[in-house]
Order: C-alpha cells, then structure tokens, then sequence
C-alpha cells in the first residue's frame, strides 16, 4: 500500500447518499483498501431498493438514518456531492465537530491519483461503457485493475455482488470514467487519456475544448477518436498519441466490414501499425458501441495490452447494466430493454440502435427531475419525434420527484404536446399517463409481437424492477 493510501484508510469516511450511482464504487474502493466506512442514503429511508442496502451491510458497511446520527465526532471525513444542502443533518453535524469534507469528485480524484497507472476515460458520451470494456480487456490480460465506473458492469457482477459499479483490484493500473460537467477532469494526472468525443452538454465549447484540451496534455499517451472533429482537433495537446476511427483512413486502430445486428455487431479491427487484422465480435449492439470498442482497444494499447489481446477479450463483454440492457422476450415475442437514456444524446443513440432493425418501437419514458426536463425538453421531444416512426408510440409518465422545492409547473404533458407539434401529425404517438404503473398497464393493453419496449430514465434504480415486472405480464 502506497503512503498516500494509507491516508486514505488511517481515517473512518461517512458518505452521504451512499447507494448513488457515483458513490457506491468510491465506498467499495475505499473499503476494499481496508478503510472503516459509514453512510446514510435517504433512498434506504424511504424504503427504496432495500436489497442494495442490506448488501452493503453484509460488506460491512455501518449504515445510518440521514438523521446525522451516524456523524460522531472530527476524525471521520464526511463525502457529499456538491449538490447536497447545507440544511442535511450529517452536513450541520460535520461542521458543528469540524470533520474534513470532500467531495465525490475530489475523493475520487485522490485515489486516482494515488495509483501508479492511472487510465482516465473521457468524452460527453459512452465513458461508462468505455471504462467497463477497458476495465474488463486489463483484467482479462491479468493487469488486475481497480475500476471505477458509474454503472454496473455486468462482467463483474454476480449474486453476492449484485452492485458491481467498482472492482478492487491488487495491480497498479486504476481505471476509470472522469467528468468534464463539473470542472473535475481537470484533478485527474492520468498516464493514458482516452478521449471519445466532445459535445455541447453542461459547459461552453470554449470551457470543454480547454479542460480537454489541458486533459490530454497531462497524461503520457493520449487515446483520441478522429472521426470527432472536435476531439481530433486537441491531438496536438498530447504528448503521444493513439488514435482510432472508423471513417479516417488515418486512424491507427480502425475498424472495416461492420454487421449491425439487432442485439451484436461484428467487424474487422485494423491496426495500421503494424498491418494486422482481427475479428471483433460485441454483444452488445448499435454503432456508438464500435467506437466505445475502438476507444477501450486504444486504451488498452496505450496501457501495453496487444490489440489482438484487446480484441478477444471484448468477445466476452457482457455490456453495462441499463445500458440497453435487453431484459428478455416475452412468449409472444414483445422484447423489453432497459436503458438509462435520458439526454438528447443519448436518448437518440438508443432509438437508433433500435431502428437499425425492424419492429415497432414503444418507448417509455420517465424524466429524472422536472429541472432536467424544463431545460432539455424541447431537444428531447424533437428526438423522439424525428427518430421514431408513424407507427412507434412514446409513452411518458410523471418526473421523478424525490421531494424538495422543485418548481413542477412543467411535466411530462408539454413534451406529448412538443412530439405532436415536431410530428405534424403523421409522426409517431405520443401519451402522458402521470403513473408509472398505468403506464405498465397501458404498455401490455397495446403490445403486438415483434414490439421492441425500451424503458429509459436515469437517476431511479427501480426502473430496473418496471422492466422486470412489465415484461412478467407481457403475453
């Protein structure tokens, strides 16, 4: 154990709201290097998902009612995200006994940095799955990594480890997804950046093009996608370079005849390196994935992975929890798929994966906030309207509200109303039914064989149990 770990560990840690989807693999990793670790999730309080909890608990982990009882005196270092209020129990607590705060992004920036080989995945879309594929390809090579990722690698996960979104690993490499939505990208000292593609999402061209830019710059090797005209444009920050593509005749790691099938691609890697080609073959399906490949086989390179060796370990990448996730196929042959879309973006990326094939697409929605919804609804149903057809149907209940003061004059009915508008009535349906179970219901009174059903919102972990539940009741 290197000595900036065992600052890590010589302390106890209390993490407010530690079954989020960034928190639980930075408590899984700060456990796993023998730290005391504590928490409090106000999901656990209000009775949700109480079976990622009580596995915690069998971990070891102390868990607290967010009542601040669990804060007990200034030797623990409190971890909360930079949302969490000033009015929290466990904040008041912590600042009237003066313990150290950090946030998710400065804690895992820390143990990032205090690893020897540091591999940081970066990009607007795909760093989840970009972080699982190059986690799974070093384990699969015997780095032994420890990996940070903000959703559950299916790879990894197993009945006593039902949450796998961190591996803790005893090698030297730490791989894992880095944020540019909150400046924190610019913490990290990485000796191989991998880069996918850069997009206007929470911050300026101007602002990303910098913290790209100055990201690239601190690593050793860089992995860059130059088929993203944004992203080539910053390889001269880097120090040396990777790069892959599937249009640029100049990409190092490119990839050529590419079969799309409804749930797996296949193509051909090409390493214009050294000439050599290899038979890559994904389970998990759509375009978007192919360049998430050629960007882990990249990083892969970088790190000292052959590409032949990258390659084949994909062939076993069983894809991310809710990542369109295929849940099953019901006996008349409705297929039901869960998926965290939940921006434009990504949302899109999703419908297109499912139209490449045919089928009628019934799309369930549940925004993850009425703010997020207010602000991106206008790009959101014009997605839905475009990418879908006369016949597909979108169906969206109410935001999810976890309480709080939320303005939530504008729900899920304006975005039905943006999808007829964008349609002009020859577009695909649009209904708003406020509860999530109605809409179940609804879903099994219209289903037909050969449907595709894709439930996608983010933030909300019993969506995962809706899919279940709904595909249960299809015929």
């Amino acid at each position: 154990m290197t000595s900036a770990h065992h600052d890590l560990t010589s302390h106890p840690w209390f993490f407010c709201g530690i079954g989020g989807s960034g928190m639980l693999p930075l408590a899984l990793i700060l456990k796993g290097h023998g730290a005391q670790v504590a928490g409090s999730d106000r999901s656990r309080d209000q009775g949700r998902t109480p079976e990622k909890f009580s596995w915690l608990e069998s971990l070891g982990f102390d868990l607290h009612p967010q009542d601040g009882s669990g804060i007990t005196g200034a030797e623990q270092t409190l971890v909360a995200s930079a949302a969490v209020e000033d009015t929290v129990p466990e904040v008041i607590r912590a600042k009237a006994f003066g313990c150290p705060r950090m946030s998710r992004a400065e804690l895992l920036a820390t143990l990032f940095n205090a690893a020897p080989f540091g591999v940081a995945i970066g990009g607007t879309s795909g760093k989840s799955t970009v972080t699982g594929m190059t986690g799974w390809i070093m384990t699969h090579a015997g780095r032994d990594p420890t990996i940070m990722n903000g959703a559950v690698m299916k790879n990894f996960a197993s009945p006593d480890a039902p949450f796998a979104s961190a591996r803790v690993g005893e090698g030297n490499a730490f791989v894992s997804e880095v944020d540019e939505s909150d400046g924190s990208i610019a913490l990290y000292r990485p000796k191989v950046a991998v880069l996918g593609n850069v997009s206007l999402d929470h911050k300026s061209l101007e602002e990303l093009r910098q913290l790209f830019g100055d990201f690239l710059g601190r690593a050793d090797v860089s992995a860059i996608n130059l088929d993203d005209a944004e992203t080539a444009a910053l390889a001269p920050h880097a120090k040396a370079l990777v790069t892959f593509g599937i249009a640029s005749p100049e990409a190092q790691i490119g990839a050529i005849d590419v079969v799309e099938g409804p749930t797996a691609l296949t193509a051909t890697v090409l390493d214009r390196r050294e000439g050599s080609s290899h038979a890559l073959v994904l389970k998990v399906p759509g375009r978007h994935n192919l360049y998430n490949a050629l960007a882990a086989i990249a990083a892969a390179s970088a790190a000292g992975v052959s590409v032949a060796e990258a390659v084949a370990a994909l062939g076993s990448f069983m894809g991310l929890a809710r990542r369109f996730d295929i849940v099953g196929t019901s006996p008349s042959g409705v297929t039901v798929i869960d998926d965290f879309g939940h921006n434009p973006d990504k949302v899109s990326a999703t419908l297109a994966t499912l139209k490449a094939h045919p089928g009628r697409v019934i799309a369930f929605f549940q925004p993850h906030g009425y703010g997020p919804l207010k602000q991106m609804g206008h790009e959101l149903a014009e997605v839905l309207a475009t990418k879908l057809d006369g016949g597909d149907v979108t169906i969206l209940c109410d935001p999810v509200y976890f309480g709080g003061t939320v303005d939530r004059s504008e729900g899920s009915e304006r975005i039905v109303r943006l999808i007829e508008a964008d349609g002009g009535g020859n577009g695909p349906g649009a209904e708003y039914v406020p509860a999530r179970e109605d809409c179940a219901s609804r879903i099994v009174e219209i289903a037909r064989p050969g449907d595709r059903v894709v439930v996608m919102g983010a933030r909300d972990d019993t969506l995962t149990v809706f899919a279940r539940d709904l595909l249960a009741r299809l015929p």
